[in-house]
């Protein structure tokens, strides 16, 4: 079963609620941190490095013996990652989305794909729990492609049971990550800003067409509006997590709160029991 966690904008606690979630649950499972631009799951976990490795993105590079200067690259480029001047293609690594078009329309066979390092996939372990975080090369654009070298890894296959932290938002990093999930889980908060991002959140996984519950997070800050909205759009609330200052403190530590304050762990069990029932299509305890 793959689960995402997600959210409609940052500092709802979604990195908070996947670490913890996963460490409450005392199983082999692998975490994914799909936030590649600000991956900072490990940050918590401290688990060991294991294997680290290149993730790469396939740029075009020309053959300027064989180019005649067609342009033919350049017109079926959408990303202006080619332009053709006085009959030479100039290649734009940072636009190039990698998909291979301009080789393959290529009249004089000109053109070659290359490897273009944009990020690095590392693999940490702890415990039960594994963790492959994909983390994007400063100034890169393209986080999707890690992602998806994140997805891919060999080792999501062998675990029955994967975690994915996804990045925030509502963009194509966040689709992507998304995608292929048995379950989402929306992490938010009960603030104006919390509930407008909620509702984005909410219209982006019905788009993907996959099941998905709430948590909300901070639970007392702000007002119930969260809830009223949930219980009219007919979703799951499957967990509330107080707006505890000791959650604060031990978070920015860098601690596990399941782990130094163990009454919690209580809590995050009876979440994952609902989501395990949600994802099953089953009943879970409805959170008022």
């Amino acid at each position: 079963m793959k689960i995402a966690i997600a959210s409609g904008k940052g500092g709802t606690g979604k990195t908070f609620f996947s670490v913890n979630l996963a460490h409450s649950l005392d199983r082999e499972l692998l975490l994914l941190d799909c936030d590649v631009e600000e991956p900072n799951v490990n940050l918590f976990l401290k688990g060991e490095l294991v294997e680290q490795r290149d993730s790469t993105l396939l740029v075009p590079q020309v053959d300027l013996d064989l180019c005649d200067g067609c342009r033919v690259c350049a017109d079926f480029c959408q990303f202006n990652a080619i332009a053709v001047i006085r009959g030479v293609p100039l290649i734009f690594e940072d636009l190039c989305h990698g998909c291979g078009g301009c080789t393959l329309f290529c009249p004089q066979k000109a053109m070659d794909d290359t490897p273009h390092k944009i990020g690095v996939i590392s693999h940490y372990h702890k415990g039960k729990i594994s963790l492959i975080e994909g983390r994007l090369d400063v100034g890169k654009a393209l986080a999707v492609p890690v992602i998806r070298d994140v997805k891919g890894d060999k080792e999501v296959a062998k675990h029955p049971l994967v975690i994915l932290d996804a990045p925030p938002g509502t963009s194509c990093p966040v689709v992507w990550s998304l995608s292929g999930c048995d379950l989402a889980i929306l992490v938010t908060e009960g603030t104006p800003f919390g509930l407008h991002d909620l509702k984005l959140a909410v219209e982006t996984v019905r788009e993907v067409g996959i099941p998905f519950g709430v948590v909300v997070n901070r639970d007392g800050l702000g007002d119930e509006r969260v809830v009223t909205y949930c219980q009219e759009e007919n979703i799951p609330v499957v967990g509330k997590i107080p707006n505890d200052r000791e959650i604060a403190t031990l978070y920015a530590q860098g601690k596990i709160v399941v782990d130094e304050l163990p009454h919690y762990r209580a809590l995050f069990t009876q979440i994952w029991e609902n989501i395990a029932s949600l994802a099953k299509g089953g009943r879970y305890e409805r959170v008022q």
